[in-house]
């Protein structure tokens, strides 16, 4: 099993991950030429890929979603708020399927558990992906933890951990009032010190893989980002990936 992002932030957001023989595609915040630029930046093309699983209906997470599936014949899921929410842009894909809150599915080889997150969306859900040996575990656009959260995250071999914002930066920067209030509050996004008292609660022996991810261009480092989730850990900031706007991150493989 292994994964990968395409990029990751305010810009647009997109991972892959594969187990098997399936390739699934979690949310696409890019236009489809820079999609299909960024798949061949990991060796993959369109037609590798099984499904795009979308967690909400924010820009930076379906600008390229429908358009995408709708060339390349992708089935997208998704749950019912969500799709409600991109009423009027889903009639003509090729085939969607509703994701209940709490119900596994699978995709080919991927097993996929979602779960609600707090955030100021329609019906937002995120996701651990499973081949059923092996764990990843993808948590952003969140704007606090949950108890469920924490259970759903637990014993992971792999996290993408949301560190949006470095909560002094915020304070501190030129974003409008309401706009802080909104990426602080709790319906907004994870800060650095949330993603490591989050990660110091989980059970981590398993864990190979820590990734900070939707990191604020504006309003944090991944100096910062690196030195919270390092801290728990207690390893080296180094060890810490950091999915950037950009270019994401190459392929994680999970042993």
């Amino acid at each position: 099993m292994r994964f990968a992002s395409l990029g990751s932030g305010s810009q647009g957001n997109a991972l892959v991950v594969e187990a098997g023989s399936t390739r699934v595609l979690l949310d696409c915040g890019f236009r489809i030429r820079e999609t299909v630029g960024r798949l061949a930046q990991l060796g993959l093309a369109p037609d590798d890929l099984a499904a795009i699983v979308i967690s909400h209906e924010h820009d930076d997470h379906i600008a390229g979603a429908i358009p995408f599936a709708r060339k390349y014949n992708l089935p997208l899921w998704l749950t019912y708020g969500t799709m409600r929410a991109m009423t009027g842009f889903c009639a003509s894909l090729p085939s969607r399927s509703v994701i209940e809150g709490h119900r596994r599915f699978s995709i080919g080889d991927i097993s996929i558990e979602p779960y609600p997150v707090p955030h100021d969306a329609r019906e937002p859900a995120q996701f651990v992906f499973s081949d059923g040996a092996r764990k990843l575990g993808v948590l952003t656009d969140s704007g606090c933890t949950t108890r469920h959260i924490e259970a759903v995250l637990r014993s992971c071999d792999a996290l993408v951990l949301e560190c949006n914002h470095d909560g002094e930066m915020l304070r501190k920067g030129v974003y409008p009032p309401r706009l802080k209030a909104r990426i602080s509050g709790r319906l907004g996004h994870l800060d650095n010190a949330d993603a490591a008292n989050l990660l110091n609660a989980l059970d981590c022996a398993r864990l190979q893989h820590i990734v900070a991810a939707h990191v604020s261009q504006q309003n944090n480092t991944p100096q910062l980002a690196r030195a919270a989730l390092g801290a728990v850990l207690n390893c080296a900031d180094e060890w810490v990936t950091v999915a950037d706007q950009v270019s994401g991150f190459s392929w994680r493989q999970i042993t």
